[in-house]
């Protein structure tokens, strides 16, 4: 019983609303056939007048037309509101005939007409025609014209304007939240139009069936009067014309507002303010036209039969407005020649004009004028939401929120060429031959396509650019194909992997910890007290320098807290995070088993190789003899060249103390190179060692 009662409070108190306009929408319904009482309906023509003055009010009031978005559904209902009405006063003034005595339709049949007797009908059935024709030709034809060409042309360029917002995203102009925002407008516009294009055809019906109805009130009464009810031909004749006069103003009155509402919200498509604040700025930009028409007015005056009393009034009236708007207008320029004079004056005195400070771009993708259609809006802009995509899963592989990368023309490089630049550094740079696809040879090819060789640009792997036609006998050949944006996606995507230590500044950083805070507010702080920003900043690099995702950012910083009081070493504070992300890197490099297959070292190699540590600023680096150097780089290279006929991945383990220098004694030769510790392999991980790395005697 509690529940039920429950329910029953939630349905009709917390609903109300929902259930008013059920309600309303149910009895408005049943209003075509059940009779309403002529009280009743002076209540609800007024109910239905009112509502068609707010409706105008509001399309007046509106900013944009979005904001009054259930404008198509209100025109449903008061059409449909109007109609019941319609048809109710219709069955009252049939049964009733003379002794109808609603009180609305009475006073719009006499004193809205502003006659009585027969010169009120004639007057009457005049303006109600007048009305039906300015109403159906003039503003809803009109309305239902523009209403079906904003629907299309919004349609159709949605498309360019989804695109639009994607460039200026992509190119740091606007957030990812004003990304959203714009684009949920966007899509409430085209919806909004779309339905305005549907229910414009409710007013045009509402006109057709309001005059319909009125010619079936002016014969039927006839009918009624003369036959049912035995009245005179002129009883019945000033009767049911003066009532279906009556009715019928009272019902086109309200269809006039709402069909002027209709017209007024769908031509201010580019409004960006209400219609009294863009009439007042708009009518005020030129002080001359209100001298000129003053002027005119004047001239008017003077001539014969023309209303003097009327014309030297409204002309005075425009010069008050045309001196006041002049006066505001020279207001205006004084204060802005003396702001221009306030800012010229420091650059006169030597000031600098520019800032001196020019910030460069995180990261920038330059095109060659021949490949700007890879991000013309127009033709498809795929790499604009391809830099999106990887941009994204940069963050969730690496950690690392991707700068937006900023996407110009360079007209210094070929038509053809593109380059990426770090801080306005070229770090990687390549060709692309639009309406070609690029056929890649992993090195399982059956098969020679022919074509023109090249290097795929972001792992240099042998290629060939290959027409379409040509594609799927290459894919069957075992080439791998990719078109034009797939090649810069792919290269954008190989630099962020190993460019992230450059591409991660303090301000990055700093932006990390404050997103942690808000979750983990005793890391961060902890964390804090032991190590600065750029501390941390060195430690994070130092992982992604290995592309090693910092993802996991909780456990590093807390790694970090508790190593901090013991040194700060860089290097050592990076071994200790890399073993607490233990069980994330074996997983990185492991096959399904959980096996990792790796090299091994020598002993007395790895003894040589840390007792030749040397402390740099950078960090802890190995030193070994040249002789010894380049023994252990031909003896490594080897074992790796072995290792890769076998299908395996190049790495190596080694103890705690060899692992920064193995992997910074082998950086510029073998980049790709993964070198673990033996703290950082979990007990649940196999190692599988497949080779020793000695030194040739």
């Amino acid at each position: 019983m509690a529940d039920v009662q429950r329910i029953l409070k939630d349905t009709f108190l917390t609903n109300r609303s929902d259930l008013a306009v059920a309600a309303g929408a149910i009895a408005v319904t049943l209003m075509i056939i059940i009779p309403v009482p002529s009280i009743l309906l002076d209540a609800l023509m007024s109910l239905n007048l009112i509502l068609a003055v707010l409706i105008m009010l509001i399309s007046l009031y509106t900013r944009k037309a979005t904001d009054f978005s259930i404008f198509p559904t209100m025109l449903l209902v008061t059409t449909i509101f109007g109609l019941s009405l319609n048809i109710s006063s219709t069955r009252l003034i049939l049964s009733m005939g003379s002794k109808f005595d609603g009180r609305i339709i009475r006073a719009f049949s006499t004193f809205v007409v502003g006659a009585g007797g027969t010169d009120g009908i004639v007057i009457g059935f005049i303006i109600f025609i007048v009305i039906i024709a300015v109403q159906a030709i003039v503003i809803t034809k009109g309305s239902t014209r523009i209403a079906e060409v904003a629907a299309r042309f919004t349609l159709d360029g949605l498309p360019v304007k989804q695109m639009a917002i994607e460039s200026e995203f992509n190119a740091g102009s606007i957030s990812e939240e004003e990304s959203r925002r714009r684009k949920h407008e966007l899509e409430r516009e085209v919806d909004f139009y779309g339905q305005m294009d549907g229910a414009s055809k409710f007013v045009s019906g509402n006109v057709k069936v309001g005059i319909f109805i009125s010619v079936i009130n002016l014969i039927g009464g006839f009918i009624v009067g003369m036959v049912l009810h035995a009245e005179s031909l002129s009883t019945a004749l000033t009767t049911y014309t003066t009532l279906t006069i009556g009715d019928g103003l009272v019902s086109q009155l309200p269809a006039l507002l709402v069909s002027t509402a209709t017209g007024l919200i769908v031509t201010r498509a580019n409004s960006q303010g209400t219609f009294g604040a863009e009439v007042v700025t708009q009518f005020s930009q030129n002080a001359r036209i209100y001298w000129v028409g003053a002027i005119v007015l004047c001239l008017m005056a003077f001539l014969p039969g023309f209303p003097w009393y009327v014309l030297l009034p409204m002309a005075a009236l425009l010069g008050v407005i045309g001196y006041r708007l002049t006066k505001k207008q020279l207001t205006a320029g004084d204060k802005a020649q003396s702001q221009a004079q306030t800012a010229a004056k420091p650059k006169s005195e030597g000031a600098q004009e520019f800032s001196p400070v020019v910030p460069l771009d995180p990261i920038s993708l330059e095109l060659g004028y021949g490949l700007i259609p890879l991000v013309d809006k127009d033709k498809g802009a795929e790499l604009l939401e391809r830099v999106t995509r990887i941009r994204k899963e940069s963050a969730l592989d690496m950690g690392l929120a991707v700068p937006r990368i900023r996407i110009q023309d360079n007209m210094r490089l070929e038509p053809s060429e593109y380059c990426f630049k770090i801080k306005g550094v070229e770090i990687g740079r390549g060709i692309i031959r639009l309406g070609y696809y690029l056929a890649i040879n992993p090195g399982t090819v059956s098969e020679e396509v022919t074509g023109e060789r090249t290097k795929d640009p972001a792992f240099g792997l042998p290629a060939i650019w290959i027409e379409e036609g040509q594609r799927d006998r290459a894919e069957r050949a075992g080439y791998t194909v990719v078109d034009a944006p797939s090649i810069v996606a792919t290269h954008l995507t190989e630099i962020i992997k190993r460019h992230a230590a450059e591409i991660l500044g303090r301000q990055e950083v700093q932006g990390i910890l404050e997103a942690l805070r808000k979750d983990y507010p005793a890391v961060v702080d902890d964390v804090q007290k032991h190590l600065s920003l750029g501390e941390m900043q060195k430690v994070l690099q130092g992982l992604l320098r290995e592309q090693v995702s910092v993802r996991n950012m909780v456990a590093i910083l807390e790694t970090l807290a508790d190593y901090a009081g013991i040194t700060k070493d860089p290097g050592f504070l990076v071994e200790k995070a890399r073993q607490a992300l233990g069980r994330q890197i074996c997983l990185q490099f492991s096959d399904q088993e959980k096996v990792l297959h790796v090299l091994t070292i020598d002993p007395v190699l790895e003894q040589k190789i840390i007792e030749s540590r040397v402390d740099a600023p950078g960090g802890a680096i190995a030193a070994l003899e040249p002789a010894i150097q380049r023994q252990w780089i031909k003896s490594l290279s080897q074992a790796v060249a072995a290792i890769q006929k076998q299908g395996y991945f190049p790495m190596i383990l080694c103890s705690e103390a060899a692992r920064a220098l193995v992997k910074s004694s082998t950086e510029r030769e073998i980049p790709d190179l993964v070198v673990l510790s033996v703290p950082e392999v979990v007990a649940d991980m196999h190692v599988e060692a497949i080779g020793e790395i000695k030194l040739e005697q």
